[in-house]
């Protein structure tokens, strides 16, 4: 069993045959698909679940707060089931592959107090851009 089936069950989140393929297709590490490549691979293992069962599963797993939707440079949004595992994302400016990352340090703490603008941050997000190796051989 997945860990994102774990927390789910764990929620006492009622789990049908389409929600159980959902979280299993996202299950894994520097997993950051669409929907559609969410439905793509889950209609390989339920022929029957529709578009938009998947698109409505995977809102309410980032309404969990289980997924975290994420959104690069206008491309569509993705869904990383490491919502509870603190991490940055490294993304390619050409083909758009993600990656988690957990860089060393709290970027919280590079943030100096006059920068902040009275803010109280509950929250930081950095995305580090670049090529990917595939890329960066045929640039």
């Amino acid at each position: 069993m997945s860990d994102l089936l774990e927390r789910l069950r764990g929620r006492g989140w009622r789990m049908t045959a389409q929600r159980r393929v959902v979280a299993e297709v996202l299950d894994g590490d520097h997993v950051h698909l669409t929907a559609d490549e969410v439905h793509a691979r889950a209609v390989t293992r339920l022929p029957e679940i529709s578009r938009a069962t998947v698109y409505n599963t995977l809102g309410e797993m980032v309404t969990l707060g289980e997924v975290i939707e994420v959104a690069t440079d206008g491309r569509a949004k993705r869904y990383d089931p490491n919502a509870h595992r603190p991490h940055q994302h490294l993304v390619c400016g050409r083909c758009g592959a993600i990656r988690d990352v957990h860089p060393a340090g709290d970027p919280l703490a590079d943030l100096p107090d006059t920068e902040r603008f009275g803010f109280v941050i509950s929250n930081v997000e950095v995305t580090y851009r670049g090529l990917c190796p595939s890329c960066a051989t045929t640039a």
